[in-house]
């Protein structure tokens, strides 16, 4: 999961700013670069998974009170809205397809040992805020995705299963080049839902020639920046690794307590298959 903790703290300070058509020259770590929600949900995600040892009957109702209790310190750090209501007031189902299911999920990717097993993890713990159907849609993928990379698969294996949840990345002409300078902020709020957001995440990894390139392709396209480089960050981690300089630049942005949760999760990550 430190793919995610490193797009959303690299996305972090271009979240909504609109500068134009920016290039993928852009410094990863710079003044402004903070952790965010994204990463604090995300291990959220992998204590409940943690502390479940296997045992996911009551995975949703631990998440949602991991998900309470990592936030309490941080109540301004980002959260949506909504989501801020569904933490700190009344933690209810509230229909929701915002990209933050898809934000959180890429620990399900790590730990599940089967495709049955992904989408069974992904709803217990999306369905708690995200049950809206294009909610859970959108963390399931993000967590096939992941899964997929990491058991071995390749791009167009990979590529071709997320086309049952977003057929436009059936679209030859959807890719990354097509999309800059054409995303970003609109009226509508679509690059806040997941079916705005993440196809841009994966298509942001499929277009990508290695884990960094993934993260400036997620970057540079505008709009949820941190999210969308949180979600194509995931799986790009699965796929290519994460070079070991940005992931320890990454950490030392966490305060002790969130990097011994990162390392604890560690001792359940399943290995990635060589491809």
């Amino acid at each position: 999961m430190i793919g995610a903790i490193i797009g959303d703290i690299v996305g972090s300070r271009f979240e909504f700013v609109e500068d134009g058509c920016r290039g993928k020259d852009f410094a990863l770590f710079a003044s402004g670069c903070r952790f965010t929600d994204d990463s604090l949900m995300t291990l959220a995600v992998a204590k409940s998974l943690l502390l479940s040892k296997g045992n996911y009957d009551n995975l949703g109702e631990l998440t949602i009170q991991i998900m309470k209790d990592i936030a309490k310190p941080y109540p301004r750090i980002g959260w949506g809205g909504m989501f801020y209501k569904w933490l700190f007031e009344r933690s209810v189902p509230y229909n929701s397809y915002g990209n933050g299911a898809g934000m959180r999920i890429s620990p399900v990717g790590w730990v599940a040992e089967s495709e049955e097993e992904v989408k069974m993890l992904s709803k217990k713990v999306t369905e708690i805020s995200h049950n809206h159907p294009d909610g859970i849609k959108g963390a399931e993928a993000i967590a096939m995705a992941v899964y997929l990379a990491r058991i071995g698969k390749s791009k167009e294996e990979i590529r071709e299963k997320l086309q049952e949840y977003y057929p436009k990345l059936k679209d030859k002409n959807f890719t990354i080049e097509n999309i800059h300078g054409c995303y970003g902020y609109d009226d509508y709020g679509d690059w806040v839902t997941c079916q705005g957001s993440i196809p841009q995440a994966i298509i942001a990894f499929l277009d990508s020639t290695s884990f960094e390139d993934a993260i400036r392709n997620a970057v540079c396209i505008g709009g949820d920046s941190d999210t969308i480089g949180a979600m194509a960050g995931s799986i790009a981690e699965a796929y290519y690794g994460v070079p070991f300089e940005l992931a320890e630049k990454a950490l030392s942005y966490l305060p002790n307590d969130l990097q011994g949760l990162y390392h604890a999760f560690r001792t359940i990550k399943k290995p990635c298959i060589q491809k």
